[in-house]
């Protein structure tokens, strides 16, 4: 059963939510003497209360209880919203003259995509930056996970919306209250931004580049204050860091939990898929080292240090680069794009297939070969030392169906507006796994506004898609979701 009333309440609350993230960029803008801008951010906060106490009006007084399907529908919606009024200051300002591209901008910032239609960022006031910068702190643990912590007024209902929100198949409660466990995952959300901040503070970066940095890379998104990235600090220190905290981004936070603030790290070590990432990081690793070893001009150091981030830039789906991948020689792209389709851990800020269904998959797939030598035996599938159900391993050959089968949509779709094969897949994969860069002519994630606006609609769809993990938005499109029980 549906509750109109009840969703545009959450709505309505999240607006204002927003209308408090956006305030910072008013902060920010006011520290660096940037009033020009102000009006921009003044005109969107005012709309965005406006609406909020609206809808909240709309929905003032009524049950808190929420069913599933208006968590789906909230999540899927405030993504939406979110986007919209998030492209006002972009557009207001007028430093993205284009609707669709301001959308597209937002998209790829809430979705911690990091693809980008702005050439050269440095243009950009810093205030406008580190709103670019916030969208994606925001969406890296998700809109409605902020909400569920920090406004727990939903009743029951508040399960619903951080089951339709939380990331991956492994969403384990640190406590038997849902806003309880999204409070201390936000802790430590939190607590590791700041840290990294500090640790590139004293790497060598500015106070303002090292804030926007550690937000980039806790929520995996890869939006630099840089138009040349990473690569602009030529700093090998600068980069060591990052890839320890893009690593940790990858990483289950409950994991992160109980191996940082209950003192067990062996809980990361005892986790199969934490061990599955690092062996998938270090095969990687390895692979391309070795190819830029042999096919490039660089030192030991040097290229293992390029190969270790930029494998665990596009694993983790941060998209961050030290390097123009392509030049490198086509092969590696292939390995890189494997990378990338495969993802890390459950439960932490990244996209793509996750390193858990993954190696479930090769479960199942070695288990059919044993079928065949003994037809007759009972062969579960085990990770971790548990057995694996029939209905997990249903649901994750569904989302690997719809996965590859959005990419190949992707790649006709870019296909017929003329993109070759290599940019077309990549571009597809990119957004899907929400990476950012692709591959090809598009490597660099600020290639993006070239593309017609028409492409830059339905790579919007396809970040949102993927970051939702195809259900979520999917589902409403089926009639079964709206017939009546």
């Amino acid at each position: 059963m549906l509750h109109p009333k009840v969703i545009c309440r959450i709505i309505g609350l999240l607006l204002q939510l927003e209308a408090l993230f956006l305030t910072c960029s008013i902060g920010v803008s006011l520290y660096y003497n940037e009033e020009n801008i102000l009006s921009a951010y003044i005109y969107t906060i005012a709309a965005l209360v406006g609406c909020g106490i609206l809808l909240t009006y709309i929905g003032y007084n009524k049950e808190r209880n929420i069913s599933r399907k208006d968590g789906y529908i909230v999540v899927t919606l405030c993504w939406i919203v979110f986007s919209m009024f998030g492209a006002m200051p972009y557009y207001i300002s007028g430093y993205i003259p284009s609707i669709t591209d301001a959308f597209f901008e937002t998209m790829a910032g809430f979705t911690t995509t990091g693809a980008s239609v702005v050439a050269d960022m440095e243009i950009f006031p810093r205030s406008l930056i580190f709103w670019r910068i916030m969208t994606q702190w925001i969406g890296g643990l998700g809109i409605v996970f902020f909400t569920v912590a920090v406004l727990p007024i939903f009743g029951l209902g508040d399960l619903h919306l951080f089951a339709a929100e939380t990331i991956g198949i492994a969403r384990a409660k640190l406590h038997p209250r849902i806003s309880v466990t999204a409070r201390w995952i936000m802790t430590i959300y939190v607590c590791l931004t700041l840290i990294e901040a500090v640790c590139l503070k004293f790497a060598g970066m500015g106070y303002f580049d090292s804030i926007c940095h550690a937000m980039s890379t806790m929520s995996t998104g890869g939006i630099s204050t840089k138009t040349g990235g990473i690569a602009s600090f030529n700093s090998p220190l600068i980069e060591y860091i990052i890839i320890i905290f893009m690593i940790m981004g990858g990483t289950s936070f409950s994991l992160l939990y109980l191996a940082l603030f209950k003192g067990r790290p062996k809980e990361l070590f005892r986790d199969a898929e934490f061990k599955t990432y690092i062996r998938l990081v270090s095969f990687f690793t390895i692979l391309i080292g070795i190819g830029l070893y042999v096919t490039e001009n660089m030192s030991a150091e040097s290229t293992f240090r390029t190969a270790l981030f930029q494998v665990v830039s596009v694993i983790t789906t941060t998209g961050f680069s030290t390097t123009d991948y392509s030049h490198w020689t086509p092969v590696l792209w292939l390995l890189l794009s494997a990378a990338m389709f495969v993802g890390a851990c459950s439960g932490s800020t990244t996209g793509a297939m996750k390193s858990i269904r993954v190696a479930i998959l090769g479960r199942v797939m070695a288990n059919e070969f044993k079928r065949i030598v003994h037809p007759n035996a009972v062969i579960p599938v085990r990770m971790g030392g548990k057995v694996i159900s029939e209905q997990v391993q249903s649901a994750i050959m569904a989302f690997t169906l719809l996965y590859v089968g959005m990419v190949v949509v992707g790649i006709f779709v870019n296909m017929s507006f003329g993109l070759n094969l290599v940019d077309a897949y990549g571009l597809s994969l990119s957004s899907v796994s929400n990476v950012g860069p692709g591959l090809g002519n598009y490597s660099s994630p600020n290639a993006m506004a070239s593309l017609p606006d028409v492409l830059k609609w339905f790579y919007s769809l396809q970040m949102l898609v993927g970051r939702l993990e195809f259900f979520a938005v999917l589902l409403l499109l089926t009639p079964v979701f709206w017939r009546k029980q």
